[in-house]
């Protein structure tokens, strides 16, 4: 049977409209929920500074009524699930989104803070894989229904964000960040393998054009709905007019079987026709920009170099990126940060041209992989790679840092620089570029907003709090090892010798 992916036209964030026209897709489709069912939003960053970053509330609360109406009697747990943003508490994005106040009216569903729960090992068997396995939130493996309920975004890094990107949200931090750069797509790719959704419904009813955490508005009116991840992200390609073989991590999923992105092997259906929503989507803009360009105009220059690749020569999934991401929350939070910016000079990646800096202007290297050697202010200088082979690191041992640790550490590295500054990492997250350019031009610190500030600290500490009493209680951060899987773990992720059972059945 071929994979369906249904559009239909919706003007507002109207539980009961989302519900009606989600409960008839799932009709359509001929799906029920059983045993555990869990949703996953996009959630990556919320509330008023980022009103079109995540999954509305209102549309995650349609989704899961429709589901819970059609449950088969098999089901045992409904359940939404997700880790936002880097060093960011989920428990302060939910509460800015809208999303603990939900709970309220969905008392029958559980709400998962997906880095307060154990981590759990998948191992990958497949011959592409960036390394042997990856660690996922205990929920996520325990699936049996899964449920995609993505933003219809742009990014600054793959292109676009639909259903298969959504999946960086089922790691927690310390486990997101390795080969969080120009292995990005790859890693999309390889998550795919942790489980599939039987079910996708994206919130494209406002759309977020050119960026990922602060897109710009776009009235899109759609929901789109479908039950193959490729086939959906080449349909929702398909409307805004980008060839879904162009995006990476779209292609490596269907070169390794999990669907199609050949519209003739799409059963596309809904109310509204493909070309109908195209009309729509007339003008949207993706988000693929290099550092260069993005600065232009503005007191910061930028240089590019290629990362430690022998396939690109840009590193569209790492440190360039996260700093243009940066920028525009500091815009948010600060109305006079091109203003308040002295001139600087941020370098990334291997770059052998020349830095065109005066003296007293600060030359910033960012991530472990910048080098350089020449002249910078009349100064010979020499900054060496400081990269690590991905093959060293290890999910077992991987780490992250506390975001009080990244405002001190940032705080003291800035007090004590000269006119050339180093920031290691691989990548530097969006948080860290944020702490630099507050440092850079005293800008106005958005955690320390005080519209913000409580909010977030109140956040931090519940989940602390929660994560000493799970130490004091044996609950292990992450188990290695072979464990349970739910029925949404995919047939590609499995071993050998289970494929050799399925085969002799």
């Amino acid at each position: 049977m071929l994979p369906e992916v249904h559009i239909f036209h919706c003007a507002s964030y109207d539980p009961k409209k989302v519900e009606a026209i989600v409960g008839k897709s799932l009709d359509m489709l001929g799906l029920r929920p059983f045993g555990r069912t869990l949703l996953k939003p996009n959630v990556v960053a919320a509330g008023e500074r980022f009103p079109h970053a995540y999954t509305r509330p209102e549309f995650v609360e349609g989704v899961m009524n429709a589901l819970r109406s059609r449950a088969a009697p098999t089901l045992t747990e409904m359940a939404i699930g997700e880790r936002c943003g880097i060093t960011m508490p989920t428990r302060f994005a939910f509460e800015q989104g809208g999303y603990h106040a939900l709970m309220e009216r969905l008392p029958w569903a559980k709400l998962y803070h997906f880095e307060e729960t154990t981590q759990v090992e998948i191992p990958l068997y497949h011959p592409e894989r960036l390394r042997d396995s990856l660690f996922t939130p205990e929920p996520v493996a325990k699936a049996d229904f899964f449920v995609n309920c993505p933003k219809f975004k742009a990014h600054p890094w793959t292109t676009v964000t639909f259903s298969m990107k959504n999946y960086i949200g089922i790691q927690d931090d310390r486990h997101r960040l390795i080969d969080h750069d120009h292995k990005l797509d790859e890693k999309v790719a390889d998550l795919q393998y942790v489980v599939q959704p039987q079910f996708i419904a994206i919130d494209g009813i406002i759309a977020g054009e050119g960026r990922m955490l602060t897109p710009i508005p776009f009235d899109l009116q759609l929901i789109v709905t479908g039950n193959n991840q490729v086939a959906f992200d080449a349909v929702c390609c398909a409307i805004i007019g980008v060839d879904p073989l162009s995006v990476p991590h779209i292609r490596l999923a269907h070169e390794r079987g999990f669907g199609p992105v050949d519209l003739g092997q799409i059963k596309i259906g809904g109310e509204l026709t493909l070309e109908e929503a195209q009309a729509r989507a007339k003008g949207f803009r993706v988000g693929l920009i290099r550092v260069e360009e993005y600065f232009q105009g503005t007191n910061v220059q930028a240089y590019a170099g290629p990362p430690p690749s022998d396939t690109t020569d840009y590193c569209w999934g790492g440190c360039p990126g996260a700093m243009e991401e940066a920028v525009e929350i500091m815009r948010l939070f600060d109305d006079k940060t091109d203003a308040k910016m002295p001139k600087t000079h941020i370098v990334f990646g291997k770059y052998e041209g020349t830095i065109d800096a005066k003296p007293g202007e600060k030359v910033v290297f960012i991530g472990d992989c910048a080098t350089f050697k020449g002249k910078v202010a009349g100064n010979t200088i020499d900054v060496k790679s400081l990269y690590v082979d991905r093959s060293t690191k290890s999910p077992y041992t991987a780490t992250s840092e506390d975001i009080f640790a990244k405002m001190w550490g940032m705080t003291r590295k800035m007090w004590n620089a000269t006119d050339v500054v180093r920031l290691e990492g691989c990548p530097v997250s969006v948080a860290e570029q944020v702490l630099l350019l507050v440092n850079l031009g005293k800008l106005k610190n958005p955690y320390m907003d005080p519209s913000q500030s409580i909010p977030f600290t109140s956040a931090y500490f519940t989940w602390r709090t929660q994560e000493a009493m799970r130490r004091l209680m044996q609950q292990p951060y992450q188990r290695s090892g072979i464990g349970e899987r739910g029925a949404a773990r995919p047939p590609q992720n499995l071993g050998p010798r289970e494929t050799d059972e399925a085969a002799a059945e």
